[in-house]
């Protein structure tokens, strides 16, 4: 590889993080290019050459991983925590290292991806790409009529409109609902609700981009297949 390409893209195909974090990373000062700190994710590396490192220790590109975890309730979705609390990191192989992709809350339970191929982590997660999440959701207090319709046209959340794709009601009492999104706002489904005065109980993620746990017990992991993989690729990277 005797070409340059920007660092923030590097770290990510190495492995060590996504894109975005790649960019925050560079931002707080804690990447160096031969022994140089440097302030632009623009910046451009030759990884045959340079010597490349983050908080100090050298820069290796680990094999690609993808994970799908079914997570359970209790668990944090990041990669260090100064509380000492569980890690969703905790449930998965720690070599290579792994992040998650986007974030459930720690009540939050279901499908959660964790790979090592920031690239694809960047996929998933960028707006305008609409991967599609959807989630069963069970309320304090059965749905009006009028805020289902409000669901699906827009709510505002800090200025900004956020909608569902679809809402479902599940049984006769329209307590429990499954609603999509392509929305990776965090807290979104629960802020959703919460705008229009519903406290969400309990809150599972049944699928990520057509990913799905089905068969799977809580705190469970399986790899991605190849073609899934693939498939996700072939659907959103619209490079």
């Amino acid at each position: 590889m005797n070409e340059q390409i920007r660092i923030n893209k590097y770290i990510a195909e190495s492995g060590f993080c996504s894109r975005r974090a790649a960019d925050q990373l560079i931002l707080e000062g804690r990447v160096e290019i031969n022994g140089k700190t440097i302030s632009e994710p623009g910046t451009k590396v030759n990884p045959d050459k340079d010597n490349i490192r983050i908080d100090g220790e050298v820069l290796k590109p680990q094999k690609k991983v993808y994970y799908v975890l079914n997570k359970p309730s209790g668990f944090i979705t990041t990669t260090s925590d100064e509380r000492d609390r569980r890690k969703v990191t905790d449930l998965v192989p720690q070599n290579p290292r792994v992040f998650p992709v986007g974030r459930l809350d720690y009540d939050t339970t279901g499908v959660l991806v964790l790979t090592n191929d920031g690239d694809f982590a960047n996929l998933l997660m960028h707006p305008s790409n609409k991967v599609p999440r959807e989630y069963e959701v069970r309320l304090d207090k059965p749905l009006q009529k009028e805020h289902y319709e409000v669901l699906l046209t827009g709510v505002f959340i800090d200025k900004t409109p956020g909608r569902f794709v679809s809402v479902k009601f599940v049984g006769p009492e329209h307590k429990k609902v499954i609603v999509m999104s392509h929305e990776g706002r965090n807290h979104f489904v629960k802020r959703m609700f919460s705008k229009l005065g519903y406290r969400v109980k309990e809150l599972h993620r049944l699928s990520y981009a057509g990913i799905k746990v089905t068969g799977m017990r809580k705190g469970d992991f399986r790899q991605l297949t190849r073609p899934e993989i693939d498939s996700i690729n072939a659907k959103y990277n619209k490079k």
